[in-house]
């Protein structure tokens, strides 16, 4: 790792994303916000007309241009804020397009209520003309909410809200990612190099055990101290999350969530059913790591750093990306040499960790522009080649779904997004097992495998009990603190880990910095989707053109059904348990040849 991170100035032009796409210059953007702005202001001469087909389809297609450009500007600010969240001019310019981003959904909330006002009778009407019969779905979606919706007035004010309603998820991101600072941290060469939230992953990854455990004592003790704003903005998210779901009229949080995506509760309690009956089997792994590891006992610190820990691996930027495309050659030569150029000569990819830029990963869809991705890469991690990976199977499934579907039906839910991303992840360790040149490195990927498996279904199901008990003390009237959430997620903890097990206290904090817990109920699609991926993976590998195509009309669908039927038609059913047991199986599987292979 670097001694010093680069300002953002000093990053060579080659690794960082091309956003011209998007706008030539920061002048180009203003004259577009400009126009925007007036263009809402049209809006307001639509509120009470839309009660007969003419005067619908000529709002439809104003709607459908006024978020195109919305999306359009907002992409460009959003991107150029990751890059150096110290720069306030593009803080500033993203605070501007929100202002009049959520004054443009204020005014637009006379939409539903003044749709759902109408007679069933008007409804047939208007879903019988040919003319909206390219949005018949959307407005079938619209009507779902029948229940759920509120007066024009009522709408309104909830719409209102928007302004403030982020307010916790913002100022964890500036707290956590540009305000908490971390102690430099001595490796296993004995070199203080600097702690951040993306260098912690690479000591975790050490085989110096006293650098992994001094790297978490000192992130998770800075957290300690900020414990109870931390607390705060946590407690303001699920409050938030409960208010908006008892103003709408849904039984809980979790039962809002769900139905916005159109996926029923029993695909989430099926997961926490399944995982938990699995949690023997993952008990079984951590002892293994540690006799293997020849420990005393096994921390946190201890479940990241690869139990071979005398094989080493370097992926550049150009490895990486070759690597990728010949993991995912099944999936045909239009969907390699496609995101093989976005990751290199288009520049999709803003690549390297700066001073102040975002933490994580992530892709970003546009409709008319590429499907950006932000990533921290780090040669020394295998992790960073799986990341890119996967968030190459988000930009893929955005550039499958904006290319087949008009831009109101492009934008798939987060529940099947999870999906094309772990595939990928699947593709790649499979192809990387299936090429490993000894029975050492191919133990050394089934050990990557296994821990991937734990952190993306184990450990976000553990995060989605977390989120559960907390919506449901705030659901009734419960206290919520920093002890509160300290004593809940340690319970969790001691469950998911088992009696074997060293929990240090300060794990304890690990709620309050998990980004995903600021936008609820999301955690779980991880899981399902890695659980949804394994199986649709053995379908690929195992097939021919006809499972490559059906997998490819997944990503392809967007939100042109439910999700589970798109599921279903590609070959998988989430409404059932048996795709997450598969994912079980495969993990016990996998540890039994893990066993095999160390033993020899």
């Amino acid at each position: 790792m670097d001694s010093e991170l680069r300002k953002r100035g000093d990053v060579p032009v080659g690794d960082t994303w091309d956003l011209t796409r998007l706008y030539q210059t920061d002048e180009d953007w203003n004259r577009d916000f400009d126009l925007w702005k007036k263009l809402t202001g049209t809006i307001p001469t639509y509120r009470g007309r839309l009660n007969n087909a003419d005067a619908l389809y000529e709002f439809l297609n104003y709607e459908e241009e006024l978020d195109k450009k919305g999306e359009r500007l907002g992409a460009y600010v959003f991107l150029k804020s990751t890059e150096d969240l110290a720069n306030t001019k593009y803080q500033e310019m993203k605070n501007a397009f929100y202002l009049v981003a959520n004054r443009a959904t204020e005014e637009l909330s006379f939409f539903r209520p003044e749709l759902l006002s109408l007679s069933e009778e008007k409804w047939e009407e208007l879903l019988s003309d040919e003319r909206l019969a390219p949005w018949k779905l959307y407005l079938e979606r619209i009507l779902r909410f029948r229940p759920h919706s509120l007066s024009d007035k009522e709408e309104r004010l909830i719409a209102s809200m928007a302004d403030f309603a982020d307010v916790p998820s913002k100022a964890f991101r500036f707290l956590n990612d540009a305000e908490t600072k971390f102690k430099s941290v001595k490796d296993e060469s004995g070199e203080e190099r600097p702690l951040t939230l993306e260098t912690f992953q690479v000591f975790l990854h050490s085989p110096d055990r006293a650098a992994r455990r001094a790297a978490f004592e000192n992130l998770y003790s800075e957290y300690e101290a900020r414990q109870n704003t931390f607390a705060s903005l946590l407690e303001g998210s699920i409050r938030k999350d409960v208010f908006f779901a008892k103003a709408r009229g849904f039984s809980s949080a979790l039962n809002a969530s769900m139905f916005v995506e159109e996926v029923p509760e029993q695909v989430y309690r099926n997961l926490l059913s399944v995982v938990r009956g699995a949690l023997p089997a993952l008990y079984r792994y951590y002892e293994l790591r540690r006799k293997l590891m020849k420990l005393d006992d096994v921390h946190f610190y201890d479940v990241y750093v690869p139990i071979l820990s005398d094989i080493s691996v370097n992926y550049t930027w150009e490895q990486a990306v070759e690597v990728i495309g010949k993991a995912l050659a099944p999936l045909g030569e239009e969907y390699v040499s496609t995101l093989v150029k976005g990751l290199t000569v288009d520049r999709w990819v803003d690549r390297y960790e700066n001073q102040n830029k975002e933490s994580g990963a992530f892709s970003f869809p546009c409709f008319e522009a590429p499907p950006y991705i932000m990533t921290n890469f780090k040669p020394s991690l295998i992790e960073s080649v799986f990341t890119l990976a996967h968030e190459g199977g988000h930009s893929m499934h955005s550039w499958y779904s904006a290319k087949t579907q008009p831009y109101h039906y492009y934008d798939y839910v987060i529940f099947l997004a999870e999906i094309a991303s772990t595939f990928n992840e699947q593709l790649l360790a499979r192809y990387l097992l299936d090429n490993a040149d000894d029975d050492k490195m191919r133990a050394w990927i089934i050990n990557r495998e296994l821990d991937s498996m734990r952190a993306t279904i184990f450990r976000q199901t553990m995060f989605s009990e977390f989120e559960f008990k907390t919506h449901e003390l705030a659901e009734n009237n419960q206290q919520l603190s920093a002890a509160t959430f300290r004593k809940i997620y340690r319970e969790i903890l001691d469950e998911y880990f088992g009696p074997n097990f060293a929990v240090d206290d300060l794990l304890e904090l690990e709620c309050l910095r998990i980004p995903h817990f600021y936008r609820g109920y999301y955690v779980y699609k991880y899981a399902t989707g890695l659980s949804a991926a394994i199986s649709l993976a053995d379908r690929v590998l195992a097939g021919g053109a006809r499972e490559r195509d059906d997998y490819l009309g997944f990503l392809k669908a967007g939100c042109s059904e439910t999700p589970l039927d798109i599921l279903r038609h590609a070959g998988v059913d989430m409404k059932k348990p048996e795709p997450i047991q598969a994912a079980m199986n495969r993990f016990e599987r996998l540890t039994d040849e893990l066993e095999r292979l160390l033993s020899k």
